[in-house]
């Protein structure tokens, strides 16, 4: 009896693997007070932080991308390519109609909230003439012209809680497959006072 219900456990256990999302596909993850962000299949999706069932908070044929909570958990801003093109919209973590932040031929990226919780920080090479280099922008959360950072360039980075300094990268290594890697494209850390328009490296 042992060895059949053994054999039955086996049997059953796969069918149940395959019904669950598969968590290594899970990318551009993002915490707050009480939900976790990611992104799966394309679209981006919610799960309280205790665990439960993951909800899909965005349906569309276009690629999502760096889901990021603003401040109170409210709000979910990213970055989409819903027109060809990619911008940054904001939605409400109870699901409803994007609004679209950004309007330029350019891709923008998400990057984070400013503390405020009415600003988004996104990178985009616009400014730069040429798609290597990105510098960072400020813009209103629900759309507006943008605002460009005196910080020469970069590609992700957040703010401190009030706002005066933004911890920032120059290189986005999240897609390069290197672990613990030093050569010429690893990226420093640098903490830029926005006040007096000083950087400082802290790695």
């Amino acid at each position: 009896m042992k060895n059949v219900s053994l054999v039955l456990c086996l049997m059953i256990f796969p069918l149940a693997a395959d019904a669950q999302i598969n968590a290594r596909l899970m990318r551009y993850m993002d915490v707050s007070t009480e939900q976790i962000t990611f992104v799966y299949g394309g679209d981006v999706w919610l799960v309280a932080k205790e665990g439960g069932t993951a909800v899909q908070l965005t349906d569309s044929p276009g690629e999502e991308s760096y889901p990021r909570f603003s401040p109170d958990g409210s709000e979910i801003a990213y970055t989409a390519s819903y027109n060809g093109n990619e911008d940054v919209y904001v939605v409400p973590v109870t699901g409803g109609v994007p609004t679209r932040v950004t309007y330029q031929s350019h891709p923008d990226r998400m990057v984070a909230w400013h503390p405020d919780g009415q600003h988004i920080l996104f990178a985009s090479p616009r400014a730069s003439g040429t798609q290597r280099v990105r510098r960072l922008f400020v813009v209103d959360k629900t759309g507006g012209l943008p605002e460009m950072l005196t910080v020469p360039y970069g590609e992700m980075g957040s703010f401190s809680p009030d706002g005066n300094q933004l911890a920032y990268v120059t290189r986005l290594a999240e897609d390069r497959p290197f672990k613990r890697y030093r050569g010429g494209y690893s990226s420093d850390i640098y903490v830029y006072d926005l006040g007096n328009n000083t950087a400082i490296n802290i790695t």
